[in-house]
């Protein structure tokens, strides 16, 4: 564990020393130019997120897409109806066990993968920082994501 500096006990609770607050609040400016840029693919973010993992690999199980994007199948489930309503995934039964749903892109969400094919380089422009930069972020993050999750 790392030392902390000596600090009065009334400065450990202003906003601008909460790491959750740096975290909330860069995230919701991440998440306004996600809005920007998804708008022409007719996405939201959340379901963008979903689309990623089905473009790397299709044909997955409902939890299986959870498991990636440490979503539960009560969150998950009307975020893929939503989709499939858009025609861009099925969902159906798996044949082994009809408990678990498989959902798929169809040939219109595999189709919107070209046109989303600029938007990480986009949203790099608008963080108007090095590619270096974001990697040593992005690692620094999931660091954190793991040593909480670790801590329960």
């Amino acid at each position: 564990m790392a030392s902390r500096p000596a600090t009065s006990a009334s400065s450990l609770l202003r906003l601008d020393r909460q790491l959750c607050f740096a975290l909330y609040s860069a995230n919701l400016a991440m998440n306004k130019q996600y809005r920007q840029l998804l708008k022409g693919l007719g996405l939201t973010y959340s379901q963008y997120l979903v689309m990623l993992v089905l473009w790397e690999r299709d044909e997955l199980s409902v939890s299986e897409i959870g498991e990636r994007l440490f979503l539960d199948s009560a969150t998950l489930t009307p975020l893929l109806k939503r989709l499939q309503a858009a025609g861009l995934v099925s969902r159906t039964r798996a044949r082994g066990d009809e408990r678990q749903v498989i959902v798929a892109l169809t040939a219109e969400g595999r189709a919107l993968r070209r046109k989303a094919e600029r938007i990480p380089e986009q949203l790099l422009c608008a963080t108007a920082c090095a590619v270096d930069e974001l990697v040593v972020l992005k690692r620094q993050l999931e660091t954190l994501r793991a040593n909480l999750e670790q801590a329960g």
